[in-house]
């Protein structure tokens, strides 16, 4: 079993950056690969980017490509989410996910098996 706990939220301006941290607490976090999901208020929650087990594959959302990075560090069982040249499009809460694959990362919520509790970003105009 891995816990997850999403940080570094916030109120940005259109333009700025952010960059969520997620902590996995648990022995296995090095067997998920992870991944950043977003559900703004009134719509589904979406895929945003994943990472695999290792870090050599990153998958990110047509919406957020290009401005948004992941990275991990299996020996600090951390989980970033750097996010640059935000838009108000970007407003939502932010989720961290588990899922035990040692694939490419994938993109859909029904594999995840994990889920912090989330992080709220909102980008103002």
């Amino acid at each position: 079993q891995v816990l997850l706990e999403e940080s570094g939220g916030g109120l940005v301006q259109a333009g700025g950056s952010l960059r969520l941290s997620c902590a996995a607490f648990g022995p296995t976090f090095s067997s998920y690969a992870m991944g950043w999901f977003r559900q703004a208020p009134g719509k589904e929650r979406e895929f945003a980017a994943a990472i695999s087990v290792s870090g050599s594959y990153t998958d990110y959302g047509d919406s957020v490509k290009g401005r948004f990075t992941i990275s991990r560090d299996n020996a600090e069982n951390m989980v970033w989410l750097q996010m640059n040249s935000l838009k108000p499009e970007d407003t939502g809460e932010y989720y961290c996910a588990a899922d035990r694959t040692f694939g490419r990362p994938r993109t859909s919520l029904s594999e995840y098996d994990y889920w912090g509790q989330g992080t709220q970003v909102t980008v103002s105009s």
